[in-house]
C-alpha cells in the first residue's frame, strides 16, 4: 500500500514540475506580448506624447495614462480567472487526504502579482516614451 501511495506522489510530483515549466514560459510568453502592446500602444501615440509634455506633462502622468489601458486589462483577466481557478483547484484538492481550505487571500495575492508583473512590463516602455524628447515626435510628420 505504501509503495502506491509513493508512486501516486511521485505522479503528482512529476506534474507539479511540469506545470512550474509551463507556467513561466506562458509567464514569458504574456510578458512579450505585453511588452510589444506597450510597443505599439506608445509608436501610435507619439505625437499624443510629445503634444502633453509641451503642455506641462509629468513623466509620471504620462506613465499612468499609457498604463492605465493595461492596468484595466489585466484586472478583467483577474475576474474572470478567479472563479475558473477557485473551481479548478477545489475539485483537484477533494481528491486528497489531507487538503487545505482556498482562502481568499491567495487569489488576492496572485492578482497583485499579476498586475505587478504587468506594470514592470509595461512602465519600462512607457517610460521610454514619457522620457523621449517631444520635439523628435513633433518634427516627424
Amino acid at each position: 500500500m505504501s509503495e502506491r501511495v509513493e508512486k501516486q506522489y511521485a505522479l503528482i510530483d512529476g506534474i507539479l514540475k511540469v506545470t512550474n515549466y509551463v507556467t513561466f514560459l506562458i509567464l514569458l510568453i504574456a510578458c512579450m506580448g505585453l511588452l510589444g502592446l506597450s510597443m505599439l500602444f506608445a509608436r501610435h501615440r507619439t505625437k499624443e506624447i510629445g503634444i502633453r509634455k509641451v503642455l506641462g506633462s509629468s513623466v509620471l502622468g504620462i506613465l499612468s495614462l499609457l498604463s492605465k489601458d493595461f492596468i484595466k486589462l489585466v484586472l478583467i483577466a483577474i475576474f474572470i480567472a478567479t472563479p475558473i481557478a477557485w473551481y479548478v483547484m477545489r475539485t483537484w484538492l477533494e481528491d486528497f487526504a489531507y487538503r487545505i481550505d482556498i482562502q481568499w487571500w491567495m487569489f488576492a495575492l496572485a492578482g497583485l502579482v499579476a498586475l505587478m508583473v504587468a506594470l514592470l512590463t509595461v512602465s519600462f516602455q512607457s517610460l521610454k516614451a514619457a522620457r523621449m524628447n517631444p520635439v523628435k515626435s513633433l518634427r516627424s510628420d
